[in-house]
């Protein structure tokens, strides 16, 4: 936990990847409690125990949180972008489910649309863990596997921005 919350500079690119899922995620779990909510419940699967309003409600207010704590609380883009990683492998039962039963939503309504949604997800994995700043980058190709602060593990640093 205690590396999570080290702070370490972050890439143009890993800023901009962290600032774009937390505008996406937002966005998306807004939807989630106003215009597209019923969309949402349609892709709820049958099989889980919870009332498919209470999922949706749910996971909109936790994209929300996701999305704003990427974009606000950039210090703390580690420990969020590995929470939004986790968020993306909990509701991928879902994508399945969506695709073994059928279920069109969201413009996916061919068996084609819904299979190539199943392999977006593990880039949406990774780009979280990328806004994130994991894997760590490591400094010359003599020091592989050590961070850029591998003096002390400890160290925090005071990120440009």
């Amino acid at each position: 936990m205690r590396s999570l919350l080290r702070r370490v500079p972050a890439t143009t690119s890993q800023d901009l990847t962290r600032i774009g899922l937390g505008a996406v995620m937002t966005f998306a779990g807004i939807s989630h409690l106003t215009f597209a909510r019923e969309e949402f419940r349609a892709q709820v699967p049958s099989w889980q125990p919870f009332p498919e309003d209470l999922v949706v409600v749910g996971s909109g207010v936790a994209e929300i949180a996701l999305g704003v704590s990427l974009i606000a609380l950039p210090r703390y883009r580690r420990l969020t972008g590995v929470a939004l990683a986790a968020f993306y492998v909990a509701v991928f039962p879902g994508n399945i489910s969506q695709y073994v039963e059928g279920i069109d939503a969201f413009g996916l309504d061919t068996d084609a649309k819904r299979l190539g949604r199943l392999f977006g997800q593990p880039l949406l994995i990774a780009a979280a863990l990328w806004g994130a700043g994991l894997p760590q980058r490591t400094r010359g190709s003599g020091q592989s596997g050590q961070s850029d602060h591998s003096e002390d593990p400890h160290t925090t640093t005071r990120s440009v921005g």
